[in-house]
């Protein structure tokens, strides 16, 4: 008992009022735990997660005509060219023929592979690149890849091919028959649509610089010489192909990098 008969509260008792405040103190100090479940689930029940499915390649469509193959044999290698590429898968392409058969039999032009599908220009806007291959006609494209360039009309008015980068590749007769001019004259189908023109350049190395043996390709793409028709596409004219395959698929890579 203290002075004045009060009660003296007991030196080592923490009064309730304080340990009740000590307590609330420390309750918001204290570290926030880490939940072992999630909110609301209950205890050792299996956590549901879900993951992504395989990513889609990027789609360059090898778009050619060809009457006696040699644009063919260049879309062929050029495909495993794209192919080598990881994450890009190139798809072929024919477009039709405007010449009816009895014609193309009198030009002992070969049958077409029935295993290489016609595209419609409204098929174009699901590429997310694209190569166009024709022989010459006279320095500029073949008629039959012209009418297909003229049937892409509603593409344009909507710009579905706006930013696509694509590119070119020929073939020509002789030396001095188109390898350049061809491919430049058709770049205007492109400015018009608005898409990318990808040049090869001088990218394929010394073998842009060989002069040991005839051979078709210039800066603008790979390129052929097929002569009267017989002329068989040389392994450089193939590995120019194949290298173009390649550059366009890494610049598409690149270009989509987001």
């Amino acid at each position: 008992m203290g002075k004045g008969g009060g009660c003296v509260p007991s030196k080592k008792k923490v009064p309730s009022a304080v340990a009740a405040a000590d307590a609330q103190s420390g309750s918001r100090n204290a570290p926030i735990p880490v939940e072992d479940e999630p909110h609301g689930a209950e205890p050792n029940a299996t956590v549901e997660t879900t993951t992504s499915g395989p990513i889609a390649k990027l789609k360059i469509f090898i778009v050619f005509y060809s009457m006696y193959g040699h644009v063919e044999g260049l879309a062929r290698r050029m495909k495993k060219g794209v192919d080598g590429v990881d994450g890009v898968e190139g798809v072929l392409y024919r477009v039709s023929e405007t010449l009816p058969s009895e014609v193309l039999e009198q030009m002992k032009a070969p049958p077409k592979d029935d295993g290489i599908p016609e595209i419609t220009a409204a098929e174009l806007a699901a590429a997310d690149g694209l190569l166009f291959g024709f022989p010459t006609r006279y320095g500029c494209m073949a008629a039959q890849m012209k009418a297909f360039f003229d049937s892409t009309g509603q593409l344009w008015k909507e710009q579905k091919l706006a930013g696509k980068p694509a590119g070119f590749f020929v073939s020509t007769g002789t030396q001095g028959g188109g390898q350049e001019t061809t491919a430049w004259s058709a770049i205007t189908q492109l400015a018009h649509h608005g898409m990318l023109f990808v040049p090869i350049g001088y990218t394929f190395g010394a073998g842009m610089f060989k002069m040991d043996s005839i051979r078709g390709g210039s800066p603008y793409g790979a390129g052929v010489f097929a002569g009267d028709g017989t002329r068989e596409p040389s392994e450089t004219e193939l590995a120019i192909a194949e290298h173009q395959g390649k550059y366009m698929a890494a610049v598409l890579k690149r270009l989509n990098i987001a």
